[in-house]
């Protein structure tokens, strides 16, 4: 089948992009579009869905036309996405009812609060493997049900629809307010506070806590098999579309992490740590989530752990867009090279509270350590620290939690081509940092479990064989400067802590 290709659908925080692969795992081509940022206010982070679908549509056509491809030629189509952030929608207008509410927003910390007066943030872990928090889909489709004038009417009449970003793309996908397919994998549906990782169904006396009418959540399936085909009015039409994998269970998926104690650790908007746990639930003593890994068709589903970090690409884009500090992303790398070291400064990215293992939503960003002497070079390298840094935390945990530590880590995503943040990396953790030669491993995962489903690819091992290191990093910063380093961090890190008082937004 060598003459055929697998497209995958990333559906990203900042962008949407349409990759087609070939049965190397090489990329063929790409298109992609990004989408804007709305923030309506302080700590609201929005996107257009529609504008999303728009855009989806352009970036395949896009990715086809550079290849000179046609819908003839691609075995099967795979989606990934930004996790978490909620799309609720009206099914017999395809029109959204709001705009799609980010992962990043905490607009919802009210209603966190007033579900932990019952029990704590802790109060549905066991079940679904995750804290109260405002980065899950729950709680924004509450707000969505609470605030938009008649959603919860229409939702209790069964006339809306709940999606995050995999859901909406593929309802429209497969024809929307025609027949369109209303569905989402476990990994996903993971993601929302309302699955039960037990039996990976929706957990209906939780639903009812938070009020969600069961008839607005997508049917849960697998992460890869045939869910459908695309509507006969797309560029696409009648290629099965066979995967769905959110994002950072996608990359770890495109990592060919398969097993028990494989790992890797995902450098995008955010930063995201993944270690699988196998058939095993995990349940973490140190800050991290339980998750689902992937489940492949009928087969039993794997687990995993993850530490997630809100803010490490958006960094960056911060210093361009609102300090001006850089004109394009990767001048970031050339200004840190301009000083030897941080001198003394430290960036907290608290944007949205803290993210593992704090899970401190009172937490805002904050530069410390300045003095006369400090300049943007130094701002710059600590704002590339800082990734390395909060890697470091989440990866401490992981090795706590799963009692054998990581000797490598595997990584990927845009700032991995960032060599400077790499070495520090390295140098911070005390071991390997290993970049594969396909660094868009989000894209690959999702286009390997759509290609396992329809037969493209047999099975794991001939992923596996698919994957080969670009370039290893080596730690060659000694123990003590290691040590002082993270002390000086977590020092900075309780700078930010205790931010957030009744009376500030």
């Amino acid at each position: 089948m060598s003459e055929k290709y697998v497209i995958a659908i990333d559906q990203g925080t900042t962008s949407t992009r349409a990759i087609v692969f070939d049965h190397a795992g090489s990329i063929v081509s790409t298109g992609q579009l990004e989408h804007r940022q709305l923030f309506p206010q302080a700590g609201w982070v929005e996107h257009d869905a529609k504008e999303i679908w728009d855009n989806t549509r352009e970036a395949i056509g896009q990715a086809l036309s550079k290849a000179n491809l046609t819908r003839h030629d691609i075995a099967a189509v795979g989606i990934t996405n930004q996790r978490e952030t909620a799309v609720v929608w009206d099914r017999t207008t395809g029109e959204p009812v709001y705009n799609a509410i980010v992962w990043q927003d905490t607009r919802t910390q009210p209603i966190v609060d007033e579900l932990a007066a019952d029990g704590g943030v802790d109060r549905f872990k066991g079940t679904v493997g995750l804290p109260l928090a405002t980065y899950f889909s729950g709680t924004k489709i509450s707000w969505i049900l609470d605030h938009v004038p008649g959603a919860r009417d229409r939702a209790e009449a069964g006339d809306l629809l709940f999606g995050n970003t995999d859901s909406w793309v593929l309802w429209n996908l497969t024809g929307g307010v025609e027949g369109g397919i209303h569905v989402t994998d476990v990994t996903n549906a993971s993601r929302t506070l309302f699955m039960d990782l037990e039996t990976l169904t929706w957990d209906r006396d939780i639903l009812k806590v938070f009020r969600v009418p069961e008839s607005m959540m997508p049917e849960i399936r697998s992460s890869s098999e045939v869910y459908g085909h695309v509507h006969t009015s797309q560029l696409l039409r009648e290629v099965p579309i066979a995967g769905i994998l959110g994002d950072q269970q996608a990359a770890t998926f495109g990592q060919a992490a398969f097993g028990p104690g494989e790992a890797k650790n995902t450098y995008g908007t955010g930063c995201f740590l993944i270690f699988n746990t196998g058939e095993e639930i995990v349940h973490s003593k140190n800050g991290l989530l339980t998750t689902v890994g992937y489940r492949l068709g009928d087969a039993k589903p794997h687990y995993a752990l993850e530490g997630s970090i809100a803010v490490t690409g958006s960094l960056i884009q911060w210093l361009r867009d609102n300090l001006g500090l850089i004109r394009t992303a990767p001048e970031v790398e050339d200004l840190a090279r301009s000083v030897k070291d941080n001198g003394g400064v430290y960036v907290v990215p608290a944007f949205s509270g803290l993210f593992a293992p704090y899970w401190r939503p009172d937490a805002r960003g904050a530069i410390v350590g300045l003095t006369r002497f400090a300049n943007k070079g130094h701002i710059a390298r600590a704002a590339l620290e800082a990734t390395a840094f909060q890697t470091r935390e989440v990866l401490e945990a992981v090795n706590a939690d799963a009692g054998v530590p990581l000797t490598e880590l595997k990584v990927d995503g845009g700032m991995v081509a960032n060599d400077a943040l790499m070495q520090f990396q390295a140098d911070i953790l005390g071991v390997d940092v290993v970049r594969p030669r396909v660094i868009e491993t989000t894209a690959l995962g999702a286009a390997y479990a759509a290609g396992l489903a329809v037969g493209f690819w047999s099975d794991l091992g001939e992923l596996a064989a698919n994957w080969r290191e670009d370039r290893r990093w080596s730690p060659t910063m000694d123990e003590a400067e290691r040590d002082r380093q993270m002390r000086l961090w977590k020092k900075a890190v309780t700078k930010s802590m205790d931010w957030v008082d009744d009376d500030v937004r």
